[in-house]
């Protein structure tokens, strides 16, 4: 695996510790910003409020050519990592223009609605 970065530190503040060399620059964890706010968070709150709107037997349908030059799987995962969260069940199926998304059936209820 190749980094395009510089594998080895050259001196500066934090850039010891404990008398040994680390390939990385250290912070305070004060400073690490806490949660993601990735590219794709406007995307999966749309799609999340567009999912609570409909019934059980409908999808939500994202055509892909909205997706201004990013990749349908980084969504996809993006959306699945929220929905883990959130302990939402959800669905996911694509073709060559759309990602679909619905609400997984919860196991037992089949064909109660019917």
């Amino acid at each position: 695996m190749r980094y395009d970065f510089c594998p080895k530190a050259t001196g500066g503040a934090g850039m010891r510790r404990n008398g040994s060399s680390s390939h990385y620059a250290s912070v305070n964890r004060s400073e690490v910003p806490q949660g993601r706010k990735g590219k794709h968070r406007r995307a999966v709150a749309d799609i999340l409020s567009d999912l609570s709107k409909l019934n059980d037997r409908q999808a939500v349908k994202i055509p892909l050519s909205g997706l201004n030059g990013e990749k349908m799987q980084n969504l996809r995962s993006a959306l699945n990592r929220v929905t883990r969260e959130k302990k939402i069940p959800v669905v996911t199926s694509s073709d060559e223009k759309f990602l679909y998304v619905w609400r997984a059936d919860v196991p037992g209820s089949a064909g109660a609605a019917e």
